[in-house]
């Protein structure tokens, strides 16, 4: 054989030793041989439908005096359109609100038979598939008198500071025990309501106070220390909501914080600390210049209250910033406040939403403003948008896979919603075998609480597991609860707002797209 000949056939033979080495070194370093990404587009949904941890949330309440339990039937229930009394609109749920009112409990510790009702109250919960937030208080009851605001004089009827303090640490288990199906705890304990204002024991910032409106440096202290004691009986994953920013603002930056304190920060957003946990409740959205004293700097012991214009700006504004990284959700709680509370042109609702980041309100007050939103048109929009909506626009896809290598996935998406899921969740993708329909599930690293509102983008490695069957599979993705004791729940995933994506049966939303695994 001539020299000619043989020399491009030694070249050619060293060309394809080379890149088989290449293609095993790739291989076994984890890394895929160059795959083509396949672009799949998708059609968003108007529907409105329910997910976790959002949305307009039922009403209900209890006295531990005569305790009635929650029915499992009854909860599930909600999670269909239903009409509410005085209403115009209907709302399906799942979420549930729960009030306890330890109204029999204000001298001493909680009695075992109650704790015990509470843990059955969780399962009911459980097996509705809903979540719930509970606000543990003394009493709900208003009386009328001679003093200066009339419609409600002292005493009020809520318990001295120990007794709190020692019922904390009684629903420590309870808290622990049940953190997978409560979405949130709300502070309570304190004052008529549970909403730190009317009260015999912290300090009575009404005008029936007779301290110039203002708290005290104890009354604060007693305050953040029923704060303190909450937080570290609620597991890390769960945020605590306060009914004022000023309670957070203290509780971090001390009782001379002024109103100017520094909001959360993206670093400090999702890390466990106490700063990262205190979320709020707004039990008076747009129900005044200031929304009846939910921005409003209380004073202290040496300085004096105020509720001027800069000040309900500054808190405005810190909440603003605190909403994107905490759990923000509350009541209506007066029609007064017109036309602002309604919707737009006129009004400012939806955009309060918005710039407030809210996941949740009341679906049962004050029905005289949110019959309001179903008469200008604008109810169906905040039914949507109510904490997360994620549409996903595009994704791009490999159309194969290698075992034991990974393989990069791209996804375009949108949070219509006005805020990003408020706990942890996984992302998973789902590899649902076209032959047999096994599915195995890949982690796919992401964290759902930064996809804030407006465009989600992100590119992805998943791991494609070595053991995997060669074959062709579906793709899915899978958004579940992080607890074990809900993920395979489906009524505890995500669901994306498209079309022809999800399945209720699994909890999955389909990509339309197949990948040959080799």
């Amino acid at each position: 054989m001539s020299k000619s000949l043989i020399l491009p056939i030694i070249a050619g033979i060293a060309l394809l030793v080379g890149t088989f080495l290449l293609y095993a070194c790739t291989r076994s370093s984890g890394e895929l041989p160059l795959v083509r990404g396949v672009r799949v587009t998708y059609t968003e949904s108007d529907a409105d439908f329910t997910n976790p941890e959002r949305g307009f949330y039922r009403y209900s309440e209890t006295r531990t005096s005569q305790f009635t339990p929650l029915d499992a039937t009854e909860l599930r229930g909600y999670r269909s359109p239903q009409q509410l009394p005085s209403a115009n609109y209907e709302v399906a749920s799942t979420l549930v609100f729960r009030y306890y009112i330890l109204d029999n409990f204000r001298d001493g510790p909680i009695s075992d038979v109650v704790l015990s009702a509470l843990g059955t109250d969780m399962d009911a919960v459980r097996s509705a598939g809903v979540k719930i937030i509970p606000r543990f208080v003394y009493t709900v009851t208003s009386m009328a008198g001679d003093c200066p605001e009339g419609f409600i004089c002292p005493p009020y009827g809520d318990a001295p500071k120990a007794v709190v303090l020692g019922q904390i640490e009684q629903l420590k288990p309870f808290f622990e025990q049940h953190a997978d199906v409560i979405a949130s705890v709300q502070m309570g304990f304190i004052g008529t309501w549970g909403e730190q204002y009317y009260s015999d024991y912290f300090g009575d910032p009404s005008g029936n106070g007779g301290q110039d409106y203002r708290l005290t440096d104890t009354n604060w202290q007693d305050r953040l220390d029923v704060l303190r004691a909450l937080l570290e009986a609620v597991p890390d994953d769960r945020m605590v909501q306060v009914r004022y920013p000023q309670i957070k603002q203290r509780y971090v930056y001390g009782i001379d914080a002024p109103v100017g304190s520094e909001p959360l920060s993206a670093a400090e957003a999702f890390t466990a600390t106490d700063k990262a946990r205190i979320g709020l409740h707004n039990d008076c959205f747009l129900s005044g210049p200031n929304d009846i004293d939910t921005y409003e700097d209380y004073g202290n012991s040496s300085r004096p209250r105020s509720s001027d214009a800069a000040v309900v700006t500054t808190l405005r504004n810190y909440m603003k910033e605190e909403g994107r990284y905490v759990v923000v959700g509350g009541e209506t709680c007066s029609d007064d406040y017109g036309p602002q509370n309604d919707c737009e042109s006129a009004g400012i609702a939806q955009q309060e939403f918005a710039d407030m980041h809210y996941s949740y309100l009341n679906a049962h007050y004050n029905n005289a403003v949110n019959n309001d939103w179903q008469d200008g048109g604008c109810m169906d929009a905040i039914k949507r948008n109510l904490g997360y909506r994620l549409v996903l626009k595009e994704a791009t896809l490999p159309d194969r896979a290698f075992r034991g290598a990974e393989s990069r996935i791209s996804l375009q998406l949108v949070n219509n919603g006005y805020a990003a899921p408020f706990n942890a969740r996984p992302l998973r993708l789902i590899l649902r075998n076209r032959a047999d329909g096994s599915a195995i599930s890949v982690p796919v690293q992401q964290d759902v609480r930064t996809w804030h509102t407006g465009a989600v983008q992100f590119t992805a490695q998943v791991l494609i597991p070595d053991d995997i069957p060669a074959g062709t599979y579906e793709l899915l993705l899978h958004l579940p609860d992080a607890y074990e004791s809900l993920a395979d729940k489906p009524e505890y995933a995500i669901r994306l707002a498209n079309e022809e994506v999800w399945e209720e049966d699994t909890g999955y939303n389909r990509l339309h797209h197949d990948v040959v695994v080799k």
